[in-house]
């Protein structure tokens, strides 16, 4: 049969946009649907726009802190309206490369929402579109559970294009978005609740991490409340009044929930095609992303694998391998660093300590928490922490976990290290840049040993 296109991907975000475009280098005749922005949520409504945010909350410390180096400074203000709209700015210059990162090598962009009608069709608006191959990256969206007066929270959408900055705000969840945006709104100058119905923050990072993170949260000036959840919220003049599930009450000007993203298949035909999906929604792939149709493939936050967006230009990367070169998709999902942009940032890569333990690993756990040598002077009480995770067995470094500036960036160096084998007598052997934080890593001694 003659299909109009080699490969259809529906979704241009990083995942989608990686494979269109290598593909269509490669020789294939590839389309695009995209009912948005290009590049997806990382660079419309994620990481990239967030990223800025986060850079201009924290320009609300630099009069207090410089004041220790003999700056004087007015009181500075901030202007809402300026962050939001330069921000706007950038990323419509994002979208712009990436229409020409699809349309040099031949990709053809087709706006809207695609959904699958059968194997190899794909419907587009009032547009059927044939395809040997079709690949699913439609990435995922806020979830927000259903309760009394839930219309009326934000999403984290929402959040990058608000009329006004609120002067006080509940965010609602534990994990890295909700501790991001808390940091966000509390560098902004917002009165800022973070509020989680677990016992700690950020589940599923190293324990130690989550407590210390949680501890620098509050000194910030954010109220974590754990152990509380919503009940209903209900408008109150301009304002939402949130009753809690103990009957507490609080009002605030917005309501933000981060409570996690889901898969964004609902509206995409998948069970009357036949690609089979979890319970989550997320597609069920098999290591080369095929899915329960052969020639439907899906990756990235669609799979519910890991959501970030490396990941899935990796999947596309190892697809577009499978297809071209026939290699066996070898995705390795361990030893991905990662980071949180809260503020302080945390920074991670391998496994945590429980993780270790729970995998019978016998250990040893090196960590350190200290005053950067830029407080001293700054005046301010933040501090830094830093852990190591050490087999004994072999020596090899398993996980290495960062709290405190510039934790991704030096995150990203130790992950080559961990990706590549390091052993703690390597990292003992590495000469520390000095003076940083960074060189508390290669200078872990005996006296930093935890008792376990």
């Amino acid at each position: 049969m003659q299909y109009q296109y080699d490969l259809f991907v529906i979704g241009a975000g990083s995942g989608g946009v990686r494979a269109s475009r290598v593909a269509a280098s490669k020789g294939f005749k590839v389309g695009v649907a995209e009912a948005s922005a290009l590049g997806g949520t990382c660079v419309n409504i994620g990481c990239v726009p967030k990223k800025l945010f986060v850079y201009g909350s924290e320009y609300g410390h630099v009069a207090e802190q410089a004041q220790g180096y003999g700056w004087q400074f007015a009181k500075p203000s901030f202007d809402w309206a300026t962050l939001r709209d330069n921000k706007t700015k950038e990323i419509e210059r994002l979208n712009g490369i990436y229409k020409n990162l699809l349309e040099n090598p031949g990709v053809t962009i087709h706006q809207g929402y695609g959904k699958l009608v059968d194997a190899h069709t794909v419907q587009v608006g009032e547009e059927l579109i044939t395809a040997e191959r079709i690949l699913i990256a439609v990435g995922a969206q806020p979830f927000v559970p259903e309760f009394p007066g839930s219309e009326h929270a934000l999403v984290s959408d929402d959040m990058f294009y608000l009329d006004e900055l609120p002067e006080s705000i509940l965010v609602v969840g534990g994990g890295y978005i909700a501790v991001e945006f808390a940091g966000i709104c509390n560098g902004l100058g917002v009165s800022t609740t973070l509020m989680y119905r677990g016992d700690k923050l950020l589940r599923g990072f190293d324990e130690d991490v989550r407590e210390f993170a949680t501890q620098e949260f509050n000194k910030a000036g954010i109220d974590v409340q754990l152990n509380s959840d919503v009940a209903a919220i209900e408008m109150d003049g301009k304002q939402k009044r949130v009753t809690l599930k103990n009957g507490r009450e609080l009002v605030v000007d917005q309501v933000l929930y981060a409570t996690g993203r889901v898969p964004k298949t609902a509206e995409l035909n998948l069970e009357a095609v036949g690609v089979k999906t979890n319970s989550k929604g997320a597609i069920e792939v098999d290591h080369n992303y095929k899915s329960t149709v052969e020639s439907v493939y899906a990756i990235g936050d669609v799979t519910d694998k890991v959501q970030l967006t490396p990941v899935a230009i990796k999947e596309a990367m190892a697809l577009i391998g499978y297809w071209f070169d026939q290699k066996e998709c070898a995705m390795d999902y361990d030893n991905i660093p990662t980071a949180v942009f809260c503020q302080p940032p945390i920074g991670t890569v391998g496994l945590t300590e429980q993780e270790a333990d729970d995998r019978g690993f016998d250990i040893d756990v090196y960590q350190t928490d200290f005053r950067a040598m830029k407080h001293t002077l700054s005046g301010a009480q933040e501090r830094s922490f830093m852990k190591l995770i050490v087999d004994r067995g072999t020596d090899r470094v398993l996980g290495a976990h960062m709290v405190g500036d510039y934790a991704g960036e030096i995150i990203q160096g130790l992950g080559i290290a961990i990706k590549a084998g390091a052993t703690k007598a390597h990292f003992d052997s590495t000469v520390g840049v000095h003076p940083t934080s960074a060189e508390e890593f290669v200078t872990f001694s005996a006296a930093a040993l935890k008792k376990r």
